[in-house]
């Protein structure tokens, strides 16, 4: 991702594997480009004390990327409303930041809070006009497609799955769905002690 800002609409679906070694050679399989690495993605969603944004639909979340023996980079991304259909569509305005401390100082002094941290491993791939994620999470493995509607439909058979596989919800739902199926305590999505 270039580092300029970037607007778009975002156009995605979830599909749950059984492991990531699943969801990795299911992926190779169909001839995917490797595109960005496996990383540790850490984000944190803000929201005002009066739960304004979320009651909008919106979402602030700023993003701390840890590269294997790479660099550090903080991506802060708006989302709006999520608009009705089978996948999930929302308008997306994204930039990466240089200082992520002090965009979290900005937040603070603006009265933003964080309210929800999750961690995530992610390997992405490219493929026929689809973006390919592998999320390891503390919640089980996912595989988010994100393009347009017809490449998401054409990936999601290729790999086996059909639209009645798709999963839509936040990983904040699914964290909140299935923290006890995991054994997780605590109010965030993390690796480790909560």
């Amino acid at each position: 991702m270039p580092p300029e800002a970037i607007f778009l609409v975002e156009r995605e679906v979830k599909l749950l594997f059984p492991t990531a070694a699943a969801a990795r050679a299911a992926v190779l399989a169909l001839g995917a480009a490797p595109a960005h690495a496996r990383r540790l993605q850490d984000d944190s969603l803000y929201d005002l004390p009066d739960e304004m944004l979320r009651h909008k639909g919106c979402i602030v979340r700023l993003r701390t990327e840890r590269w294997s023996g790479g660099p550090e980079t903080t991506t802060l991304t708006v989302k709006g409303p999520v608009q009705p259909g089978e996948m999930k569509v929302r308008e997306e305005h994204e930039t990466r930041v240089e200082k992520g401390d002090a965009v979290a100082r900005a937040f603070d002094v603006l009265g933003l809070r964080p309210w929800f941290r999750y961690q995530k491993y992610r390997e992405e791939f490219s493929a026929d006009g689809v973006i390919v994620a592998i999320d390891e999470t503390p919640v089980g493995t996912y595989v988010e497609l994100e393009g347009g509607e017809q490449a998401i439909h054409a990936m999601t058979a290729a790999l086996g799955c059909s639209p009645a596989d798709f999963i839509v919800d936040s990983y904040y739902r699914l964290f909140m769905k299935r923290r006890h199926e995991f054994g997780l305590r605590g109010d965030h999505m993390l690796f480790g002690p909560t």
